[in-house]
């Protein structure tokens, strides 16, 4: 070899993503004082945008509102405001949607929710309410210039009768102003990558963000799994099993595992990442630093 000859690299490399995060409003201060404490870890990761979720017929309303009003007057975020539709008329959801406008919100997380008391129950509008996510967005568009997500189900909606049913329901909504698609959380990968090979042949352009949620306790993992009606690979029920009891342990495999499944979506061209945090911080900020996102006042120290 030549000197000073540079030796070509074999692979590129990886993909630093762009990482967003969900929380929900908290119903007691000791859980208030646990967002905050999360949303200050979390912040200098400098996220796209931070979701704040919804509850139906605006049970967390003033709670979701003063959660976004805190964000926007004391931090740098940049909040998506979730909003619902079900248990509510198309004046209230028109009226919050006005009030997420004059207060500063520019993007909406359109979903159709679940009934009040019935989580990942069926939903039966009544006459003066939106019946689904897609309506929802259309009103969205029409009040004000939003930025609008709305959910994707890699693994099927449960009241679906077929993914290529979920593929028209999410062009529908592209067409009613969604410029964005978040899917719920999933673990099988597989499927996810077929799931976006049918969107794509669909003619759906608009960025299809994975959701991921960092498994923090085997049995969470099978409740939201059983609502959602999402698989849980064979891999990933042993790489947990036993550790239920053994916390230290779990949080180690638990981001390792996460890590590895989004170095996978990464390596596919996702690189846009939304984490549902659940408020707590911990094993997402590990994973965002193992994925190479950066945090701004550890960078700002070095340099």
């Amino acid at each position: 070899m030549s000197a000073g000859k540079l030796i070509e690299p074999t692979t590129r490399p990886k993909a630093i993503p762009r990482v967003s995060f969900e929380f929900f409003p908290p119903k007691t201060p000791e859980l208030e004082a646990q967002l905050w404490k999360s949303v200050d870890r979390l912040s200098p990761l400098s996220p796209t945008f931070v979701s704040v979720t919804y509850g139906a017929g605006g049970s967390t309303r003033e709670r979701t509102f003063g959660v976004l009003r805190k964000l926007l007057a004391e931090t740098p975020l940049k909040p998506a405001a979730h909003l619902t539709c079900v248990a509510a008329t198309r004046a209230e959801v028109d009226e919050v949607l006005r009030e997420y406008w004059a207060a500063g919100v520019r993007h909406i997380v359109a979903l159709r929710g679940d009934p009040p008391g019935s989580l990942g129950g069926a939903y039966e509008p009544g006459p003066d309410s939106y019946r689904n996510a897609t309506e929802l967005a259309a009103a969205a568009s029409k009040i004000a210039p939003f930025e609008i997500s709305v959910a994707a189900y890699p693994e099927k909606h449960p009241e679906s009768p077929s993914i290529l049913t979920d593929i028209d329901v999410l062009k529908a909504k592209v067409e009613a102003g969604a410029t964005r698609a978040i899917t719920q959380f999933f673990l099988d990968l597989d499927q996810f990558f077929r799931f976006v090979d049918q969107v794509r042949k669909a003619g759906i352009t608009i960025p299809i963000v994975p959701g991921v949620m960092p498994v923090t306790s085997v049995k969470g993992l099978s409740r939201m799994a059983a609502i959602s009606h999402a698989r849980i690979p064979p891999e990933a029920a042993r790489v947990f099993e036993g550790l239920d009891a053994d916390p230290e342990t779990r949080a180690m495999v638990a981001a390792s595992f996460a890590t590895e499944m989004c170095n996978k979506l990464i390596a596919q061209g996702f690189t846009e990442l939304h984490f549902y945090t659940l408020n707590r911080a911990e094993l997402v900020y590990a994973v965002c630093r193992m994925l190479g996102v950066r945090d701004a006042t550890l960078a700002g120290a070095a340099a």
